[in-house]
């Protein structure tokens, strides 16, 4: 009553009502607050003295004084502003006018001028003041970004699922139907033969032996084989590795490397699961080094069988898949040994098991126990003591024993025949990433739904907005997101080359498996930690399914190959002419040929492509293509002379490698990024819908734009690029991921996971 009073006396008091409502709203007046206003109103001539002393005791009230209440003054302001009548810009002055004006019936325009004098006041943005009182009337850019169906979602799971989406949708009506779930992944045991079980349950539906000969009981259908792997990948991780050693490892080791002896007996069993089996790589001591394995297969002509023999612990095969429940065969590879001669690394098939359980005399299994994931594979370590196996036991398909005792082989050169017989296997470097990618889908779909419905902050006095809409929750997810299409192009590309594959190709092959597997790889890991975080503290429960992912992907960064050793590989693939001129230590003409082919289809610097900043040129593709390749032929070309130089100063061969590894690594890395790259643009080319081109497209710019990004020092150090360029290509990654949050969602519901396969989001 006595505020009312107060302003009735001194109506023009009304203009400091928006200002006190700013003051007290949060109900507590700063010094800082306080000194500013006081210092304005003592110098204000036009305010009769009791009017400054209202207003100072209103910021600096005594013991006795009750504050002005702040609903009062929220609705005296809010009933003087008319929505259509009011201007966005209307500023806190502004709003004191019409408040006099509204509860005076008298016109304003007398305090204009000297009412404009307190505008800034406690730096009050102007064209914000209106938000403090009718705060949902606020409409920023960030609370408009929504989900909007731009494409046909429907299409764009036909163009991902390509010729095998018959395939693709029964298996994931399997999985909806929730038939491979297993709750409590603690009970080991338990989990193990659920895993056992689903992978039975493929048998009876064919898909154990799709990728075999018809003969043996299959369709030989190399492309179902990985289709099957990379979808029961969404359901379960462990059941996907399962069926991969079973089916892939165990069973394509006997097709690849065996003969039609191989093949009639074992096939048809090991495509039923009635031979469960293991492959017997790795071994303790030497991991990736598979030419360094130490068992040893003896060879006795007397009567014509192997001695399998693991000659100290360190020779052991470990991390075995299948060998510590159910093997009971197992691809061994050791050296052959004839006449105590060392012939290289063959393969043996060697019993583990007889069809009850029972490990085969001077066979040991040890279980590998509990792991950091995978919990579901039964992994295993296998010694054998004098294991005698017979002749026909070799898988034969390159090296075998004559009737008379000598060892033959159509490939003369040891070492040829060894990554001849490693390289039928390298199946294996495209079933991993595949489900690896299968999870990275999974953990974006997740991430990327869950941050379109949380909402968390916002403007202030506004509401929450989906935390999606905020430009640096974007920049963590939305790269991730063209990553995986990207790599889903490129894995497509390599599978398909590696089914139709010629022998002369298979050099290439290998290295650009060798390097998806790698990157892939790397990037779910990558992109499942950020999955995490982004979830906030429901990332962290298991009924969100990023911890299974997390920890279940964790592995595919080590096996079937090490990534850093397989990207050491891909770069001695790139420089396989100099390779072959290395040992004779004589390479300058392949120095000349890597430097004269570095420029060739290459955009050459010059002042205006360093620092175009034009978006057309930022967003064409063709200087995305001309960046990438620059990039990896440059740093082919120096890793050659560098190696030179070092040869050249008297560094032993092996010591110049060595140091030069972590240039070798980014040659690697530059021919793999080239090559996803490439197979995005090639990919996008064939597609006839407009709208789901349109957004592919986009996402094949932020991929290349954001991958160029991540090496601007490097296109800094080398002057393809000046400072100015590659500021503006950041701009440009944000703003892209600006632009495809609203396709976000829907890119993600392409991917078409069963959701039962997407936790509780």
């Amino acid at each position: 009553m006595e505020l009312i009073e107060t302003l009735d006396t001194y109506p023009r008091l009304h203009l400091f009502i928006p200002l006190m409502y700013i003051i007290w709203e949060d109900q507590m007046v700063t010094a800082v607050e306080q000194d500013l206003v006081i210092q304005y109103v003592s110098t204000q001539e036009w305010l009769i003295d009791d009017e400054k002393s209202i207003v100072l005791k209103w910021v600096r009230p005594g013991p006795n004084f009750n504050p002005i209440p702040i609903q009062y003054m929220m609705d005296e302001v809010r009933s003087s502003l008319i929505k259509d009548q009011t201007p966005s810009d209307i500023g806190l002055i502004g709003i004191g006018l019409k408040l006099y004006s509204h509860k005076t019936n008298r016109s304003a325009a007398a305090f204009n001028r000297i009412a404009l004098q307190h505008q800034g006041v406690l730096g009050v943005l102007n064209h914000e003041a209106l938000f403090h009182f009718y705060p949902e009337w606020r409409n920023t850019q960030s609370q408009q970004a929504n989900t909007i169906n731009n494409f046909d979602i429907n299409a764009m799971t036909r163009i991902l699922d390509g010729d095998q989406a018959p395939l693709i949708r029964e298996i994931k009506d399997l999985i909806r139907e929730g038939t491979f779930i297993f709750e409590d992944k603690r009970d080991i045991e338990g989990y193990r033969n659920a895993v056992y079980q689903w992978c039975q349950i493929l048998v009876n539906k064919g898909y154990g032996a799709i990728s075999y000969p018809d003969a043996y009981g299959g369709c030989s259908d190399m492309l179902g084989y990985y289709t099957v792997m990379e979808n029961i990948s969404y359901a379960d991780l462990s059941f996907a590795i399962k069926y991969g050693v079973q089916f892939g490892l165990f069973g394509m080791s006997v097709m690849a490397l065996g003969t039609e002896k191989h093949h009639h007996k074992y096939l048809n069993k090991i495509g039923l699961l009635e031979l469960p089996g293991c492959f017997a790589m790795t071994e303790t001591g030497h991991g990736s080094n598979v030419k360094g394995l130490e068992t040893t297969a003896t060879y006795h002509h007397a009567n014509r069988s192997f001695i399998i023999n693991t000659p100290y612990l360190l020779a052991q095969k470990e991390y075995i898949g299948n060998a510590a429940v159910h093997g009971q065969m197992a691809t061994v590879f050791a050296k052959l040994i004839l006449n105590d001669k060392d012939y290289g690394v063959s393969a043996f098939l060697v019993p583990i098991r007889n069809q009850n359980g029972s490990i085969i005399s001077g066979v040991a299994i040890e279980d590998c126990g509990k792991k950091m994931g995978l919990n579901g594979v039964d992994n295993g370590k296998i010694r054998f003591d004098q294991v005698e196996i017979p002749y026909d036991a070799l898988l034969d398909r390159f090296a075998s024993i004559s009737e008379d005792g000598e060892f033959q082989s159509s490939i003369s050169s040891d070492n040829r025949r060894f990554f001849t017989m490693l390289g039928t296997l390298v199946g294996g470097r495209i079933g991993v990433p595949r489900s690896g990618l299968a999870a990275t889908k999974t953990g974006l779909a997740i991430a990327i739904k869950y941050g379109d419905h949380r909402r968390q902050f916002g403007p202030e006095h506004g509401q929450e907005i989906p935390i999606l809409n905020y430009r640096i929750h974007q920049r963590r997810l939305i790269p991730y997101l063209a990553k995986a299409y990207a790599c889903h192009f490129a894995l497509r590309y390599i599978t398909d080359r590696f089914v139709l594959r010629k022998e002369n190709e298979m050099q290439e092959i290998e290295a650009i498996a060798a390097g998806l597997k790698a990157y892939s790889t790397w990037n779910t890991t990558s992109t499942l930690q950020e999955c995490r975080e982004c979830l906030g503290g429901k990332g962290y429960l298991s009924e969100n399914r990023i911890d299974d992912l997390k920890n279940d992907t964790e592995i595919y960064t080590t096996f079937e190959g090490d990534n850093t050793v397989l990207m050491q590989l891909v770069a001695k693939s790139r420089l396989t002419e100099f390779k072959q001129s290395f040992h004779n230590i004589n390479f300058i003409g392949i120095v000349s040929y890597i430097a004269s082919q570095a420029m060739t289809g290459i955009t050459q610097k010059n002042p205006l492509t360093v620092r175009n900043i034009d978006e057309d040129h930022l967003l064409d593709p063709e200087f995305h293509l001309s960046a990438f390749k620059y990039r990896e032929q440059d740093l082919l070309s120096s890793a050659a002379k560098r190696l030179k130089k070092l040869i050249d100063e008297g560094m032993d061969s092996f010591d110049a490698f060595n140091v030069c590894q972590h240039h070798l690594i980014q040659v690697a890395g530059a021919y793999i990024d080239r090559v996803i790259l490439d197979q995005f643009h090639k990919g996008i080319a064939k597609i006839n819908d407009k709208g789901c081109k349109l957004v592919l497209t986009k996402l094949a710019q932020l991929f290349a734009l954001y991958t160029i990004e991540s090496h601007n020092g490097w296109y800094l150090e080398s002057g393809y690029m000046e400072g100015v360029k590659t500021k503006a290509i950041r701009k440009m990654v944000n703003q892209m991921c600006w632009e495809i949050r609203q396709d976000a969602v829907p890119l993600v519901d392409a991917f078409d996971i069963p959701e039962n396969c997407l936790g509780k989001i």
